[in-house]
């Protein structure tokens, strides 16, 4: 079999090598039937699942050079439930912030929330309106340490409250991190999140913005925002495409998983402009 030409979003060899243990791991865990019929590359499977993650294309617009379109879906779900996905993406984060000369466990984290539109994918029930930002969709409440690097993640209809979120996000971060002692939030949170943040063991304080006009970088809670940017850069996120919010939460995951091991690998983040020197001209 001529092996295909690569795409943009494939894994490298050394990016394959840093997760390349979980899935052995995992497949090495299967039975039941046809668990010995195992035909497709999983490095194939995770090449499939980041296409779609960093291009936006539905499932069923995968390249025929790859694994059929319902066998990646099914992966991505599977590892989505068992929580592969999320092993591999807390894998990444804890050799990042060693990388960065940071303990794996942090100690303070910074909370905030994004609307964003929904597709024809997502039900009535699972969207909302968010009146400030006059979206309806989903929101992505998430706590990120200082780093940027997530540390918890929930995804709800874009009408409930920050401080609602919050108060959810806080509980993720206080029980899969129990280190954080510390949280930014900005002005969008209530005193609910903070007394509930107090019951948690967790100092949360609200960074004001500056009285002067114009845009101004918030101390602390800069950092959150970049990671939102982080997330953009991968089309599959600028709207939330995900029947299930619990997939459009894994989808998150592979765009940070993404963005890691291209700073462990030391590759850089690929753009959408394409070099001179690479496009093809028709004369």
């Amino acid at each position: 079999m001529t092996p295909r030409r690569p795409y943009r979003s494939d894994v490298s060899d050394a990016r394959w090598r840093l997760i390349e243990p979980v899935f052995i791991a995992w497949r090495a865990r299967r039975n039941g039937p046809g668990a010995a019929a195992r035909v497709h590359d999983l490095r194939e499977i995770v090449n499939a699942i980041l296409y779609v993650n960093r291009t936006g294309v539905p499932w069923e617009y995968l390249p025929h050079d790859f694994p059929p379109y319902k066998t990646v879906y099914d992966y991505y779900a599977k590892w989505e439930a068992d929580g592969t996905t999320q092993q591999v993406h807390d894998l990444l984060r804890d050799r990042t912030r060693r990388a960065h000369g940071r303990d794996a466990h942090p100690s303070a984290a910074v909370l905030d929330a994004q609307s964003v539109k929904t597709s024809c994918n997502v039900g009535e029930a699972d969207q909302g309106i968010d009146a400030a930002k006059k979206i309806k969709g989903r929101k992505r409440h998430v706590a990120t340490d200082t780093l940027g690097l997530l540390l918890a993640v929930i995804v709800t209809a874009a009408s409930v409250q920050d401080s609602a979120g919050g108060k959810q996000i806080l509980a993720e971060v206080a029980a899969a991190q129990p280190a954080v002692a510390k949280v930014w939030v900005d002005g969008g949170y209530s005193n609910t999140v903070i007394n509930h943040g107090a019951q948690l063991g967790i100092d949360v304080e609200v960074v004001k913005r500056p009285a002067a006009a114009g845009f101004q970088v918030l101390p602390k809670r800069w950092v959150v925002e970049r990671t939102f940017g982080w997330l953009m850069q991968h089309r599959r996120l600028a709207r939330d495409y995900e029947a299930l919010p619990q997939r459009s939460r894994a989808m998150i995951h592979w765009a940070m998983a993404n963005k890691m091991s291209r700073e462990l690998t030391g590759e850089s983040t690929l753009t959408w402009r394409i070099d001179s020197g690479e496009a093809d001209i028709d004369a």
